[in-house]
């Protein structure tokens, strides 16, 4: 079988993540060994934090899994994009649907992403 290519990225490689049924990308997080081989086996997309240094499954707080209908792999073997159901139809951690919820126009970001739930409210 092909497999990511982790040695490039010094043990990580980026997943991109796209909503499975409408194509949006969702966001962008990266994988160890570890988080790719638990994301076969479990169906539930996990992913390693940077900045916790830990693995992190998806939803696991927030109850916004995201459930893997899909996997591409670059040409690369450097990178993969996932293609999964949102639950809790919101993928960002500040309750926006997508993590790129904002757009350039002229010189400053404008929101133009859905807001789909209070973090505050979520992340107690």
């Amino acid at each position: 079988m092909i497999e990511p290519n982790f040695a490039k990225g010094d043990g990580l490689i980026p997943a991109i993540v796209q909503d499975a049924e409408t194509k949006e990308i969702l966001m962008l997080a990266y994988m160890n060994r570890q988080s790719w081989e638990m994301t076969l086996q479990t169906g539930k997309a996990t992913y390693w934090s940077r900045s916790r240094q830990e693995l992190w499954v998806k939803g696991e707080t927030s109850g916004h899994f995201q459930l893997l209908k899909a996997v591409l792999i670059d040409c690369d073997n450097d990178s993969i994009l996932l293609q999964v159901k949102q639950l809790g139809e919101a993928a960002c951690h500040t309750g926006y649907k997508s993590c790129f919820y904002r757009k350039l126009e002229g010189d400053d970001f404008v929101i133009v992403g859905e807001k789909i739930f209070n973090p505050k409210e979520v992340y107690k």
